[in-house]
């Protein structure tokens, strides 16, 4: 069975670091690439960060580039999301998952198919 766990949230500091990890088992493939998402309370599940199955290629959304860094390991199923500078707004549960498409770039959630359960990240002021 396909399964996908994240790992890393908490409770943070504005201006703080937090890393979170992905490890994806079972008939998980994720020799296309893997994403990050985010949810906050009350609002739609929106694209972080992905990266392509080589790691050659990474894609960011605007509110994060240049603070988030992506990276993968596809020899072990694995990839991380390296959070740095955080802010408020950063405040979400934050969802790995393994692309279903090969096109570039995967930004939304009809791209990926398989995901994970979610890891809370807070951010205080």
């Amino acid at each position: 069975q396909a399964q996908l766990v994240e790992s890393g949230g908490g409770l943070v500091q504005a201006g703080g670091s937090l890393r979170l990890s992905c490890r994806a088992s079972g008939r998980v493939d994720s020799r296309i690439g893997m994403g990050w998402f985010r949810q906050a309370p009350g609002k739609e599940r929106e694209f972080v960060a992905a990266i392509s199955r080589t790691g050659l290629r990474t894609d960011y959304v605007d509110s994060v580039r240049g603070r988030f860094t992506i990276s993968g390991d596809n020899a072990k199923n694995t990839a991380a999301l390296q959070m740095n500078n955080v802010k408020p707004e950063d405040t979400a549960a934050y969802y790995c998952a393994a692309a279903a498409v090969s096109k570039w770039p995967r930004r939304s959630v009809d791209d990926y198919l398989y995901w994970g359960q979610g890891t809370q990240v807070t951010v205080s002021s």
